[in-house]
């Protein structure tokens, strides 16, 4: 991947932080009545993103040619559990941002060792990882203002 890719790759992927950083503020901010409306929209964004951690697997699986094919069933299978982690986290509001916390942390785990056994370049996993820190922050201190705020 060329210098003008990644770093597009890297910009692109710190501006799909801007919801869960700016909800989570509101969170925090807005007057109680409509704090309904940003939890519920933080976990929606989170559903989203989740799902497509997911799909990031069938792209990969698909673009990898003569890998294992037991390694791609795999791959393929993980591809969709984070879409599923992220429906579970619909159950119950104050459950699913922990739900979703836990779908973050596991997505990271696992795309790490599947990336690398596709040699997706390194920095992609270190985004990876910084990403992850951050949405899985905001998601805890969201928790926490719904749980705060109410």
């Amino acid at each position: 991947m060329n210098n003008l890719n990644q770093r597009l790759v890297v910009r692109l992927g710190f501006i799909g932080l801007v919801p869960f950083v700016l909800l989570t503020f509101a969170c925090w901010l807005v007057h109680p009545e409509w704090l309904g409306y940003f939890i519920k929209a933080q976990l929606a964004y989170g559903i989203v993103i989740l799902s497509f951690l997911g799909g990031l697997h069938w792209g990969v699986t698909i673009m990898a040619d003569g890998k294992d094919v037991e390694e791609a069933r795999r791959a393929l299978i993980w591809g969709v559990i984070p879409t599923l982690i992220a429906w579970c986290s619909l159950i119950n509001m104050g459950v699913g941002f922990l739900v979703q916390v836990v779908g973050f942390i596991a997505a990271y785990k696992i795309d790490k060792r599947l990336y690398e056994s596709y040699s997706i370049p390194s920095w992609f996993i270190d985004l990876r990882l910084q990403l992850t820190r951050v949405v899985v922050t905001a998601q805890i201190f969201t928790f926490i203002a719904a749980n705060v705020r109410n």
